[in-house]
């Protein structure tokens, strides 16, 4: 046996407390951020982020139709083109413990704490490829500029679209920042050795703490660039400066001689 487990970030948030209010049914497990339901009629599992992911296991596509439609009212900005990550989780009642593999893992039993674990890696791999996209968008972005200062050695972009370019370049790496923990274990793998190795298993196979530092040096030269370009404004902005009051000084001394 076999359960399909789909991973789609469809937005940049979600509203998991509203969503707890309308939803009909009690969760398994619940906070301000994540909240996760377990189906034993229809051996269905599901799990809803704050920053825009929802995890399906076992669903089909009709049954995950029928959810996505019913999410998208509780969604914040929602992505054009979600992205999504697929895992498996096999079931081998011969084994004596969890096997963990690069498109499935293989488990004696499951849990609803193994499924928690599983379909949370899923989401926290599927987030992170979203974080992955939107750092090299803005790197990207920096680079026409970058290149035209060393063709150049200025900017031709006005102040108020710099502006607003380092805004919107700002206003992501601080979303980016404040769903970085995204990483954190769950609690539920602190007395439990057997769901504290499968979570590592998970996050070496997914490459969750590798990829997270590589969006951490990201950021990093994102920042830089933010750096520079604030340099080249205040500099431009400077000069500016001193052209006007090389001017008002001249027009005193034009008015000056004038009228003496």
């Amino acid at each position: 046996m076999a359960i399909k487990i789909e991973a789609l970030q469809i937005a940049e948030s979600f509203n998991i407390r509203k969503f707890r209010e309308d939803f009909p049914l009690v969760e398994h497990f619940g906070t301000q951020s994540e909240i996760f339901y377990v189906f034993p009629d229809t051996n269905r599992y599901l799990y809803l982020f704050d920053y825009g992911v929802i995890v399906f296991a076992n669903y089909n596509a009709a049954a995950k139709a029928e959810m996505l439609a019913f999410v998208q009212k509780y969604t914040t900005t929602p992505i054009k083109t979600p992205l999504d990550e697929e895992y498996q989780i096999e079931i081998n009642e011969q084994l004596t413990g969890n096997s963990v593999k690069n498109n499935f893992v293989t488990v004696p039993a499951i849990t609803p704490s193994i499924m928690r674990i599983v379909t949370l890696n899923t989401g926290q791999s599927v987030a992170l490829e979203y974080y992955e996209t939107l750092t090299d968008d803005m790197i990207t972005s920096s680079k026409h500029y970058i290149l035209e200062l060393e063709r150049r050695g200025k900017l031709s972009i006005s102040k108020t679209n710099l502006l607003k370019y380092i805004g919107k370049v700002l206003n992501v790496k601080n979303s980016i920042i404040d769903n970085l923990y995204i990483l954190d274990d769950p609690n539920l793998v602190w007395d439990n050795e057997e769901l504290n190795t499968l979570n590592r298993q998970l996050k070496a196979n997914f490459e969750i703490n590798t990829r997270f530092k590589d969006i951490d040096y990201r950021l990093q030269i994102i920042e830089d660039n933010l750096t520079l370009f604030t340099d080249v404004l205040n500099v431009r902005e400077s000069s500016r400066l001193e052209w006007v009051i090389i001017i008002l000084i001249v027009l005193e001394i034009a008015i000056a001689l004038f009228f003496h």
